[in-house]
């Protein structure tokens, strides 16, 4: 056991025996430092440990306090997938999926979307109808090919948090998050070559392995710690693996982060195996509480990690505003991105440049983590309510998606069927893998007001999968006589 994990244990047991109680203002930093003999780092990461098992909360200006337990009883199991790499499958699933994105007729609750609806969000509509009424016609005009010079100098700035110090030429602007992910594995890999993946994981990435003729090796991954570093080294240690691909913070669909100590410990993974690591970032900004948890990146000192983020789910997804990191792989990646799609619009670059200069971005960031925080909480408190006993609900520290692991009777995308007549969808598990696994899971998106109606909608999804469960039950009596 480290120091800091010392300390945490000693914080946690103070918690449970009640010498801290729930709303608690817990001991400052300096007076643990002293008190335990420790160092600030130490102390820092002592508390973090407690807030990344929701015992303890950061409050600016005021400090830690203890949280009521709104932890789920029961969290998803740790997947365990084929130990063999795959060719993905489930493109038809994904393409309904995509299909369904501006569907009015339907209640979309498994979209990957953010909410566009936040009274924060309106001055970036004020820099984009000045940028449009500018005499100056250069905004209709080819940008450069790795973008921006002022994005890419905000997109830096913004990098700091994470911890990573990178030079605005270090950064090329991508037509989404999802190109940059295509870039960085297009850049990596050859037709055949196997990239490792969490499990479960996006399904946008599985099937940019799909196009590009990749196998998938899933790596069995917990839903509170993240992919299985022990696992991974086995696959290395056995595969020809090109490349790691891991979304460590806020974790699409999962909901983990990775703690520093295990990022650390993938990147020496890596270093050791001399492999390279795709890390998507793309949540990293909605962290519920602050600092922001540092990215892979920040530990890279040789250039082996691409850091794949945008503002997609922050800001928009509509204005297509990524960016990508490559490390020593600039030049191929830069390649990439000509001969895939040049340089990026250049009207929402200057957009997002602007708003993030003028200190919006942060505003509105401030603002939503507070939203879905809450909105967290009672989305779990639905699921606990109306869903089948059991069921294993993820518990996020970030973004705005939860992962529901049903009972194996429940199959999701047979369930999303049942959910079309009540005009109700729903993102089944099978999306997140390679051959189709996690049929009884489901994500669901709790960024928008949460309504009666999207109540209503959750209840209707858990009663019907209570239903399949009945009708499974009465099934296996029938055949028991």
């Amino acid at each position: 056991m480290t120091r800091y994990e010392e300390v945490a244990c000693i914080l946690r047991e103070r918690i449970e025996h009640g010498i801290y109680r729930v709303g608690d203002r817990l001991p400052s930093i300096r007076a643990v430092c002293q008190e335990l003999d420790v160092s600030i780092s130490t102390a820092q990461e002592a508390y973090r440990q407690l807030m990344d098992v929701a015992l303890i909360e950061s409050r600016p200006k005021s400090g830690y306090f203890v949280l009521p337990s709104r932890v789920p009883s029961v969290l998803p199991s740790v997947s365990r997938p084929a130990q063999c790499p795959l060719d993905v499958s489930q493109w038809d699933q994904v393409l309904e999926l995509v299909a369904t994105q501006r569907d009015d007729s339907r209640l979309l609750l498994g979209r990957g979307v953010p909410n566009l609806a936040y009274e924060t969000l309106k001055p970036l509509s004020k820099i984009l109808a000045g940028l449009h009424r500018k005499n100056d016609l250069n905004g209709f005009n080819y940008d450069k090919l790795n973008g921006s010079p002022e994005l890419r100098q905000q997109v830096a700035r913004l990098a700091i948090a994470s911890g990573c110090l990178l030079h605005p030429d270090d950064i090329m602007i991508t037509t989404g998050c999802q190109e940059a992910l295509s870039i960085a594995l297009r850049t990596l890999t050859q037709p055949g070559d196997v990239v490792a993946v969490d499990s479960p994981s996006f399904y946008g990435t599985m099937q940019i392995l799909k196009a590009n003729g990749l196998k998938a090796l899933e790596i069995p991954t917990d839903p509170q710690t993240g992919i299985s570093l022990e696992a991974l080294e086995m696959a290395l240690e056995q595969w020809s693996i090109r490349a790691i691909q891991v979304t460590p913070t806020y974790n699409n669909p999962l909901g983990y982060t990775m703690s520093e100590a295990r990022k650390k410990a993938l990147f020496q993974l890596a270093q050791r195996f001399d492999v390279a690591i795709i890390e998507d970032d793309i949540y990293g900004d909605l962290a519920f509480t602050l600092p922001r948890p540092r990215t892979i990146k920040s530990f890279d000192d040789d250039g082996r990690v691409l850091l794949c983020s945008g503002f997609s789910k922050t800001v928009g997804p509509g204005l297509r505003v990524g960016w990508l990191a490559p490390g020593c792989y600039r030049d191929k990646a830069l390649h990439m991105k000509y001969v895939s799609t040049g340089a990026s619009a250049t009207l929402p670059q200057l957009a997002v440049a602007e708003f993030v200069a003028k200190g919006h971005y942060e505003r509105h960031l401030r603002y939503v983590t507070r939203q879905y925080q809450r909105q967290r909480d009672i989305m779990i408190n639905w699921v606990q309510r109306y869903f089948p006993e059991g069921a294993g609900i993820s518990y996020p520290q970030g973004s705005f998606l939860l992962w529901v692991e049903l009972p194996a009777a429940v199959d999701c995308v047979r369930l999303n069927e049942r959910l079309a007549k009540c005009a109700i969808h729903v993102a089944p598990g099978s999306l997140f893998s390679a051959s189709g696994k996690f049929r009884q899971c489901l994500r669901l998106n709790y960024a928008f007001t949460l309504t009666p109606a999207i109540e209503d909608a959750v209840r209707t999804v858990g009663e019907l999968a209570t239903e399949m469960m009945e009708e499974a039950q009465r099934s296996d009596e029938v055949a028991l006589k």
